[in-house]
């Protein structure tokens, strides 16, 4: 499946998915282009699922690509455990409107709460 180039190359966009990423799981909630929520689902759901293996490497690989250690230290201790039950879809994505500006479809991305 072809990825989304999201007007970057490859080093760029992967410096903006590990941004954006890092800041959905810290604020849990963030607000972006419908583009780069879609983008960032994938992600952000990788990451959900390494914490909820819990096992060093899989912090070990949440290190590697989340920019902030208190960040894994959350998603790990007390994010993934909220997930143990659910079996995938962590985010929800909402509409907002349209950008003044450009007209990009603006969206809300949360982690969903049961």
């Amino acid at each position: 499946m072809p990825y989304r180039k999201l007007g970057a190359n490859m080093g760029r966009r992967k410096a903006l998915l590990r941004n954006i990423v890092t800041s959905l799981l810290k604020h849990g909630r963030i607000e972006t282009t419908e583009a780069r929520a879609k983008e960032l689902n994938a992600f952000a759901e990788k990451m959900i699922t390494l914490g909820k293996k819990g096992d060093l490497a899989a912090r070990r690989q949440a290190l590697r690509f989340l920019l902030e250690e208190d960040v894994v230290k959350y998603l790990f201790d007390e994010l993934a455990p909220k997930f143990s039950e659910r079996q995938g879809g962590y985010t929800r994505i909402i509409r907002k409107g349209f950008r003044r500006g450009d007209a990009a479809q603006m969206v809300l991305v949360e982690m969903v709460a049961d």
